[in-house]
């Protein structure tokens, strides 16, 4: 069994697809070694176990929308694909979306994935309560009035539990335009950044850090906001784009200014378009804003050795949150995203002198992506990582839910 990428193979023993969160349970209590898998959109070993796997796609696949209350009850492992088309079916929406919408939600909340905009949360900014199996097959439902527990719990990449359903936060369904700009001037970008990522509801840029310019601009705006005026010596694309320059548009959303509904509009790439697996891989690093400017510099100092392993890179905004492992934690963030050639070993040699361009403006690594766990001070790095530890000790003493990777993020091994 391999994940999204199929860069790794995993190394579970057993694999198990429970049909209902009872029997679910069930094999948590009894299991030595577990883990979840969902869309397996993660391109490290976060979701691995050399125990058992359990696949949560056979669970019920429920989606309930409480108009009145303005959430909507959601099973893990459903697709943010299925859930907006739900979603606006009720009238509903949620406050923003990834690039790809069909990674599964629970993965996507855990890992702290997210979409763009300096004030839109990441995904995980919409939970209000999270229903987990802990490691003794005990079933918790979490809230916001639960404080530290919850705040632990919502992005706790898998140490803590579980997830197999989440209360989001739903808004009036929206309507959005996105339109691309094209070759922006990179002396514009570095001296009006914030200006520029604060442009439309969610901006990226997406660059291969050599040249003058930055390639392209996608700009996703409210349908009732003013169209932009300063285009900041970028130039309108003339027809559709794709990140990639010379891939084919037809699986993109729409652009052109073309007004349509916010599904439609704030990922990347169309909920009918059925993603192979990728040729690909991936890492995030997100820091605080304001070092926006001068770590696109330092990237951009690398431009001749990292060109050659990249496809291209995207450059994303997110506003802060509480939660304790959100690499969003309590800072208004910029996330500089690299979707590299499928060489991996050239990629890990690399990454590391990326990783130290990147240490002096306070870089959290993305969770589910490539990054080197020993790099990193996670102490400085999270205000609660600390507490995070004490937490995943006291609700998994025996270490059912951790392995290699989260061993060298929390420090020591579980106890055996």
């Amino acid at each position: 069994m391999k994940n999204w990428a199929g860069n790794l193979e995993y190394s579970s023993a057993d694999v198990r697809r429970p049909e209902s969160v009872e029997e679910l349970a069930s094999i948590v209590a009894t299991a030595p070694r577990i883990k979840a898998l969902g869309s397996r959109h993660s391109f490290n070993r976060v979701g691995d176990t050399d125990g058992v796997h359990v696949l949560l796609d056979a669970l019920p696949q429920q989606v309930e929308v409480d108009a009145g209350r303005g959430t909507v009850r959601v099973s893990g492992g459903v697709s943010y694909g299925a859930l907006c088309r739900t979603l606006e079916d009720s009238g509903v929406a949620i406050h923003n979306l990834a690039s790809l919408p069909h990674i599964s939600v629970a993965g996507a909340v855990q890992t702290g994935t997210h979409g763009s905009g300096v004030d839109n949360p990441s995904l995980a900014g919409a939970v209000e309560s999270i229903d987990l199996v802990r490691a003794s097959g005990e079933q918790v439902r979490l809230t916001r009035d639960d404080g530290d527990e919850f705040l632990a719990s919502v992005v706790g990449i898998g140490a803590l539990g579980i997830v197999t359903g989440l209360e989001l936060a739903v808004r009036p369904s929206f309507r959005m335009r996105q339109r691309v700009l094209e070759d922006l001037p990179w002396d514009t970008a570095l001296s009006d950044f914030s200006t520029i990522v604060s442009s439309a509801y969610s901006v990226s840029l997406f660059t291969d850090y050599t040249g003058n310019s930055i390639n392209q601009v996608w700009l996703k705006a409210l349908d009732g906001e003013a169209p932009l005026q300063n285009l900041f010596g970028a130039t309108p694309a003339l027809r559709p784009r794709h990140p990639l320059p010379d891939m084919s548009t037809e699986n993109c959303t729409a652009q052109m200014d073309e007004p349509g509904l916010w599904l439609d509009r704030l990922p990347h790439f169309r909920h009918e378009f059925t993603p192979s697996n990728g040729d690909e891989l991936q890492s995030e690093f997100i820091l605080p804003l304001e070092q926006g400017p001068a770590a696109l510099q330092a990237v951009r100092a690398l431009a001749r050795d990292l060109a050659p392993l990249l496809f291209v890179s995207e450059v994303r905004t997110g506003a802060a949150d509480e939660f304790w492992l959100s690499p969003f934690h309590r800072r208004q963030s910029v996330a500089l995203h690299f979707t590299w050639k499928p060489l991996q070993a050239e990629v890990e040699a690399f990454l590391p002198v990326l990783e130290e361009a990147l240490r002096p403006f306070g870089a959290r690594p993305h969770w589910g992506k490539l990054f080197t766990p020993d790099g990193y001070d996670w102490e400085a790095l999270y205000p609660r990582f600390n507490d995070f530890r004490a937490f995943a000790a006291g609700h998994d003493p025996q270490g059912k839910f951790r392995n290699a990777l989260l061993d060298s993020i929390l420090g020591v091994p579980a106890r055996r």
